[in-house]
């Protein structure tokens, strides 16, 4: 995988990207919608722009080669609702390919990678980004790759 964020300062002026404006224009609620001006944004735009999306010293940005577009991100920039296994495609990488509430795919993930807390489970993606499982998801992620030494209840 390529650091797309390297690649992008190739494609912009030499002299770096100008940041749009001050004032902050989309964000990201925990539930995964965007917000364009505090009006939603339909999924196919914010799939467009989530491709854009950058979290670059914990600072959310859109950047194209001509401008940056502030972001703010209620919990995480994307919940993640399913996933699929390439390994079960005969592929031994163990890697996940996520889906978001948004509809993107997203690029495979190491097994390896994923971060589990008592909070949460996260993946970490491109362009220093992060997901969060959502509710089904995350049990689904438990019973499948996580296991539990058993326990003896019996009373003594």
């Amino acid at each position: 995988m390529t650091d797309e964020t390297a690649t992008l300062s190739t494609f912009t002026q030499p002299d770096g990207v100008a940041l749009c404006s001050d004032d902050v224009l989309f964000h990201i609620q925990a539930n995964g919608d965007w917000l364009y001006l505090d009006s939603p944004l339909p999924a196919k735009f914010a799939a467009l722009f989530s491709s854009i999306l950058h979290c670059i010293d914990n600072e959310y940005l859109l950047i194209t080669p001509v401008e940056k577009v502030k972001v703010t991100v209620e919990a995480y920039p994307f919940l993640l609702v399913d996933y699929q296994d390439t390994s079960l495609d005969g592929d031994s990488n163990n890697q996940l390919i996520f889906t978001s509430s948004i509809g993107t795919q997203l690029s495979a993930i190491n097994i390896a990678d994923i971060i589990v807390t008592d909070d949460g489970i996260y993946a970490p993606l491109t362009r220093g980004l992060v997901g969060q499982l959502n509710r089904a998801c995350y049990y689904r992620y438990i019973n499948e790759y996580l296991s539990f030494d058993s326990v003896n209840l019996s009373s003594k």
